[in-house]
């Protein structure tokens, strides 16, 4: 089993970004993440049904999270975070076909993986197995509580530009990862993760567009 279950986007302003995402998009703070001060960040993380929409922004200079925001001019897409059930044998897989981990954290109710960005390309790509299969640590202790549906109900997949979007798909194939992920020709701002494809609840509004976060955001 694998399915998308988190997308982190990066922002210079945190409060700003969120504001915005909340206010557009009829969503609600459930968490701030304490543990991504080890990476030199400080997050919001928002509920879309049981998915989350997270945006990172640095707390400090020489993070990844700083340069992606200087190398793409300004804020867009971070990271793309799965849920498998199957997470050591995906590990020998990658391990295998000669994919690393650049980081690996093993807690009692989650463990997760974070993939070479340049082994996959266009977002930093994590696989994560919780305990048990439908919980979800990064949504803090109580994130049952904070479902708010009024415009979206579920994030439905992400769509990244890559300057080869065919190799860059069969990495992504090769990883293991290549689900809910749509790719494109890259545009001005080079490889990266572009466009959130979000379901709405009025389905009448599907197709509408927005920009928010340095990302397009696409009702379907």
């Amino acid at each position: 089993m694998i399915r998308l279950r988190q997308v982190a986007l990066v922002a210079r302003n945190l409060d700003r970004a969120v504001d915005e995402l909340c206010e557009r998009l009829g969503l609600a703070v459930c968490y701030h993440d304490p543990g991504v001060a080890h990476f030199g960040l400080h997050n919001a993380l928002m509920m879309i049904g049981d998915q989350f929409l997270e945006v990172v922004a640095p707390t400090q200079d020489g993070t990844t999270a700083g340069r992606l925001l200087d190398k793409r001019g300004g804020d867009g897409g971070y990271m793309a975070i799965y849920e498998v059930d199957d997470l050591d044998a995906r590990e020998a897989a990658l391990d295998e076909a000669g994919i690393r981990i650049v980081w690996r954290g093993d807690l009692p109710d989650i463990r997760g993986r974070h993939l070479h960005p340049a082994d996959v390309g266009g977002a930093i790509v994590s696989i994560d197995q919780p305990v048990p299969n439908g919980a979800w640590r990064w949504g803090g202790p109580d994130w049952v509580a904070h479902s708010h549906t009024s415009v979206v109900t579920a994030i439905a997949g992400v769509v990244i530009g890559a300057h080869d979007p065919a190799a860059m798909r069969a990495r992504w194939r090769t990883a293991g990862v290549e689900h809910a992920v749509t790719f494109q020709p890259a545009g001005v701002r080079g490889e990266g993760l572009d466009e959130l494809e979000l379901v709405a609840t009025d389905r009448r509004r599907a197709g509408e567009e927005m920009r928010i976060c340095g990302v397009t955001v696409r009702l379907v």
